[in-house]
């Protein structure tokens, strides 16, 4: 069954390859653009988009897109009647056995097939003349905004058979237009003075060539300049420019109008352009449209602002002012309008903001300024629910219930009680319920975020208010049964966040508190099954063959072995497995006092989720246990720091990332990522697991499941490995396929290493300078990837390349479909 099903598949499939199949008589495929710039093929991607007539679009040199339209048919019947009238037998036959309603409900199943594969699809791009005519014309144009005023654009049609042709666009650009002598005329002394202040500003040069884009960028320049000095009815049609392209040298002349034309009693006069300064200004702080002619009872004066209610001013103005960057006497200016806006916006409390100019009756020189904010109400509920996957986290589903309270202290403060649970299935073997979920998580936070720094000392005033200061206070707890230890969080943190730039973010914790118990520490072994396993053969070598370990002595077992030197020199593989399994048993199952601070730097020039182009960098560095570890002077029976009788976490830890995305046209991305970890502990302290390491999983090393990597070159056969040392780096195409169906292919390279110089790490697992790149293992593959808008979903195949572990030969081992790894993701890995 299953091999007739592929035969006809595969049939269907190459009956929609023939890509002409559609076409009429006459009509021919497009298949291939050339643009030739003065007999030189170019490759210039700003002209190719300029053709208005393109090729279908590929997927690795074939139109699949263009296929999956074929296996459609636009002329099919549009109509459950006319589908009736087109396949009478077989509707009929549906009709005789079912009723009337299942023959019209099967046409319709019938007719949206078909329209999906249409739908999906990409219909053949048929050589048209007047497109052909567009595209000369569109590279004519283009020409010209660069200097090219005299070009000369042909094109020519070629039939290459089998209804296919392909087009050529020949250029001759012939000799640009310079700039000459540049002159400004300013028709105003006011105006004039500040356009002298930054003349050497200006984008037109004389002796360059004539660039649509610099006179652009000139308009706004002057438009900027004037209006962040005072000059608030400034606009771009108050300049204009005068130039010759009729010879290939001109001389520009820019003239800035001192007047603006407004009207007056039916007719339009003009009046002076002139420096304008703020007087009142009023701030509106419960406005709505339905109460927009209601009187405002309560009046607040601060700062020479006043601030306004219809019945009380519910926030404190000596917090919301630092919101506001306009006073009075000062010049107008767009900027200070623009900030002002954004740091209102971004307080969280208000639905709208609206900043109006009103110019004072019978001064020309005055504006007042009245700012309308739309308060979001005060309490909100919110239940949020998602799909989850991660690399611990094959997939899951989570819901969180909050409660929402705005201005909670008059200072437009957001508070958040928030309610969570989840279910998912953990990763790895560990999952031996057979239950599709195996785990489940409960929690609750509370946060508040403050809209400044909240710090003594006056330390809030190193960071300006224009950066967007920001305070979170964190408290929460969760308890997890993931993987049988039932583990419980308590988090609490304190973390400053500022906007240094557009695309700078800084990051503060000043103090990041976790405490971290295991519930179930005595089901280790029933979820490590394979640890056991292995441990009950190093007993049948340290007793005899015939003896069976017991679970509950396993630990006291693997102390014995650790202090017996005679069995370390007779049995040094055994008495190592031995070390790895008791090295992992004391990290697991360790609780832990995890006390943070740490610093993080983000630069992100990303203009918004559509942009294809852009850098990511990120650098992290965390100390553990420095201020706790100085407080206290107890340790335990290991001689390890303590702070109420737990384990305190110490450690640096640095973590560097960086990540850069090329559009390399036709809707494909070029993605490259790199990332490098390392943790050092200190006074005798050990790495926590959940801070710890680890490679493998759909967003890391895809060729290896989670934690099935490294460290180093070992291969323990355990179930969780660990390191203190990390790199990974990514390089991914992605492409369209058709409709919201994409492709990727990728290369994934990295490991983990040990660098603690831990009693417990062997040889293989330590990272030893350069020589230990030979480590690094190696994966690639291809992924198929469906865009739901809302989120992507992803399945990546990868195969191993480089297998550190391996003796010999290293290379393509296992390179093939029965060792390959099947990622099921959540979105892109990076």
């Amino acid at each position: 069954m299953k091999k007739t099903s592929f035969i006809v598949f595969t049939s269907i499939f190459f009956v929609a390859c023939n890509s002409t199949k559609r076409l009429e008589e006459g009509e021919r495929l497009l298949t291939k653009n050339t643009i030739y710039v003065d007999n030189e093929k170019s490759s210039d991607s700003k002209l190719e988009e300029l053709v208005a007539l393109k090729p279908n679009s590929k997927t690795l040199g074939i139109p699949l897109a263009l296929h999956f339209y074929n296996l459609g048919n636009p002329e099919k019947p549009k109509t459950p009647k006319k589908w009736g009238e087109k396949n009478p037998k077989t509707y009929k036959f549906f009709k005789s056995i079912f009723s009337e309603k299942q023959s019209i409900s099967f046409a319709n199943s019938m007719i949206g097939i078909n329209n999906w594969f249409l739908r999906n699809g990409e219909a053949p791009v048929i050589i048209d003349d007047k497109k052909i005519d567009k595209s000369a014309n569109n590279l004519r144009l283009y020409l010209q905004t660069q200097g090219y005023f005299k070009s000369i654009v042909t094109s020519e049609k070629k039939d290459i058979g089998n209804k296919k042709g392909s087009i050529s666009y020949n250029i001759t650009k012939g000799k640009p237009l310079v700039l000459d002598t540049i002159r400004v005329k300013v028709e105003s002394p006011v105006l004039d003075s500040i356009y002298k202040a930054q003349t050497q500003k200006s984008f037109l040069k004389s002796g360059e060539q004539y660039n649509e884009q610099s006179f652009i960028n000139e308009e706004r320049r002057i438009t900027k300049l004037f209006r962040n000095n005072g000059i608030f009815h400034f606009n771009k049609n108050l300049g204009f420019y005068d130039i010759d392209s009729s010879a290939y040298k001109t001389n520009v002349e820019v003239v800035i109008s001192g007047d603006r034309i407004v009207e007056q009693n039916g007719s339009y006069i003009s009046k002076p352009l002139t420096i304008q300064r703020l007087r009142n200004i009023n701030v509106f702080t419960d406005y709505s449209f339905t109460k927009r002619n209601s009187s405002y009872l309560d009046s607040i004066q601060y700062n020479s602002i006043t601030y306004k209610a219809h019945e009380r001013v519910r926030y404190n103005p000596k917090y919301l002012s630092e919101s506001i960057f306009l006073n009075e006497g000062e010049v107008y200016k767009d900027t200070l309008r623009n900030l002002t806006r954004k740091h209102l916006k971004s307080l969280k409390n208000f639905k709208t903001t609206n900043i109006k100019y009103e110019p004072v009756e019978g001064r020309n020189d005055l504006l007042d300024v009245n700012i309308f904010l739309t308060p979001i109400e005060k309490y909100t509920l919110s239940l949020e629910t998602e799909l989850t996957h991660s690399n611990i986290r094959d997939l899951g589903v989570s819901g969180k219930f909050s409660i929402i309270n705005r201005n909670t202290f008059k200072g437009a403060e957001v508070f958040k009680l928030s309610f969570l649970g989840s279910f998912f299935n953990a990763s790895q073997d560990a999952n031996r319920s057979g239950n599709f979920f195996n785990s489940w998580e409960i929690g609750a936070d509370a946060s508040l975020e403050i809209p400044r720094l909240f710090a003594p000392f006056g330390l809030n005033k190193l960071v300006p208010k224009t950066m967007s200061p920001r305070t979170f206070l964190t408290v929460g707890t969760s308890i997890q049964k993931n993987i049988g230890l039932d583990r419980q969080t308590i988090t609490g943190m304190i973390d400053y966040q500022w906007q240094y730039n557009p695309k700078k973010t800084i990051q503060l914790e000043i103090f990041n508190t976790q405490y971290v118990q295991n519930l179930n520490v005595d089901n280790y072994f029933d979820i490590y099954n394979s640890e056991f396993t292995k441990l009950s053969n190093i007993a049948q070598v340290y007793y005899d063959n015939s003896y069976e370990l017991e679970k509950a002595e396993a630990v006291s077992f693997m102390q014995e072995v650790f202090s017996d030197t005679a069995f370390q020199n007779n049995n040094p593989q055994e008495y190592q497995d031995n070390l790895n399994i008791l090295d992992r048993y004391n990290i697991v199952t360790s609780d832990f006092i995890i006390p943070t601070i740490a610093y993080s730097y983000t630069y992100n020039n990303q203009t918004n989720y559509k942009d294809n182009d852009f850098s990511f960098f990120k650098i992290r560095f965390a100390n553990s246990g420095n201020i706790l570890g100085l407080i206290s002077n107890k340790v335990n029976e290991d001689n390890k720091k303590t702070l109420f009788k737990i384990p305190l976490a110490q450690y640096f830890k640095t973590d560097i990332e960086y990540k850069k995305f090329w559009d390399t046209g036709n809707r494909s991305v070029f993605g490259f990522r790199s990332f490098l970890g390392a943790i050092i502990p200190y006074n005798n302290s050990s790495v926590p697991f959940i801070k710890s390491y680890f490679a493998g999983g759909s967003n890391d090393i895809r060729a290896w499941q989670t934690y099935n990597l490294g460290p180093g070159r070992r291969n323990s056969g355990l179930e969780y490995n660990i390191g203190s040392l990390k790199f990974l780096t990514s390089a991914e195409y992605r492409f369209d396929i058709f409709g919201s169906l994409k492709g990727a292919l990728f290369v994934d390279a990295g490991n983990i290493w040990d660098i603690t110089n831990s009693i417990f790490a062997n040889d293989e697992a330590k990272f030893n300078g350069i020589e230990s790149l030979q480590d690094i293992a190696m994966g690639s593959g291809f992924g198929i990837r469906y865009d739901f808008s809302f989120l992507v979903l992803r399945l990546d195949l990868a195969f191993k390349m480089h297998e550190p572990y391996l003796s010999g030969n290293r290379w393509f081992r296992n390179h093939n479909f029965s060792n390959a790894v099947y990622n099921v993701g959540i979105n892109y890995p990076f």
